[in-house]
């Protein structure tokens, strides 16, 4: 039977520019079943979830659930308070605060608008373990996440080496399974659990594995498809050496500046395309033409700080 993630593999659908946008990440553990809209379809209790979907909207928050890979017992009532992160992406600045004991509702009462622009105030504890690996499962939303991303998730726990929590919604089913990284940022698709090892050893050296790779959270999407470009115009892999400076958007076309720590800059035409073969973007959805990313042009700027 032809799935979402079948039929965009078939068609070659690139992934650079498909990643979630969110410059700072709120994930709460929550035990037990999600629906579709897992914020107010799982034991969270709506009224909060609806809540912090409230809260967090143009904040530069994206709040998503998360749990430990394996068997999911349905057992109402769970209120106990549980684990949560926060995450910011954004180069030089990437941490990962942490709780063990948070009730849901208190996370209603945080800044959000300055957790969106970095300003962790001291919130929680610093997280120093391994990387967040996050993937997602979320059956209910999209067959493909649980028949692929479940598997996966269950391989990287019972190999170790990383924090690995299963997600609810990181975008892009058609790409499953879904990955994403934290703290900085950076999300995968079509990844098997040897990609996923090979992006976590790079990580701990401070290097970037490109292939496989959507995009960092921390850009819009024109964004993450111009640093990509970027990084493989130049090879450079170093984790926070590259930036999205600027998007200017012209219609479909955006002209994105991008930036690297040594002073150098490049200009990214960015054209937003919906002329390939009609697709589902997820399984059981109606086939559309789907929108790429293509990256037409990219120029040397003069160095910041050159002469004219």
């Amino acid at each position: 039977m032809s799935t979402c993630t079948t039929l965009s593999q078939a068609l070659a659908e690139p992934l650079a520019g498909t990643a979630s946008t969110a410059r700072t990440w709120l994930l709460l553990e929550q035990p037990g079943p999600w629906g579709p809209d897992a914020l107010v379809e799982s034991h969270l209790d709506p009224v909060v979830g609806r809540a912090l979907d409230a809260a967090t909207a143009g904040t530069g928050v994206r709040v998503a659930l998360i749990r430990r890979p394996g068997r999911h017992a349905d057992r109402p009532g769970n209120a106990t308070a549980r684990r949560a992160y926060l995450a910011h992406t954004l180069p030089g600045n990437s941490w990962v605060r942490t709780t063990a004991a948070v009730v849901p509702e208190r996370l209603l009462d945080l800044d959000f608008p300055r957790l969106g622009a970095g300003a962790h105030d001291d919130l929680w504890e610093p997280h120093h373990g391994d990387p967040l690996t996050l993937v997602c499962t979320n059956g209910r939303r999209d067959r493909c996440c649980a028949l692929l991303g479940r598997p996966l998730a269950a391989e990287l726990a019972a190999s170790g080496g990383s924090e690995v929590w299963e997600v609810t919604h990181l975008g892009g089913h058609r790409f499953s399974p879904t990955l994403l990284v934290l703290p900085h940022g950076y999300a995968y698709g079509r990844i098997t659990a040897v990609g996923v090892k090979n992006v976590l050893e790079a990580l701990h050296v401070g290097r970037l594995v490109g292939e496989h790779c959507r995009g960092r959270s921390a850009w819009d999407q024109p964004g993450q498809a111009a640093e990509l470009a970027v990084r493989d115009a130049t090879g450079e892999r170093a984790l926070d050496a590259v930036a999205v400076l600027t998007d200017r958007a012209t219609g479909d076309t955006h002209e994105v500046t991008v930036g690297h720590a040594d002073g150098r800059r490049w200009r990214v035409t960015v054209v937003a395309r919906a002329d390939g073969e009609p697709a589902p973007a997820s399984c059981g959805a109606r086939a559309t033409p789907r929108t790429r990313l293509t990256v037409t042009a990219l120029t040397a700027l003069p160095a910041a700080g050159a002469a004219g």
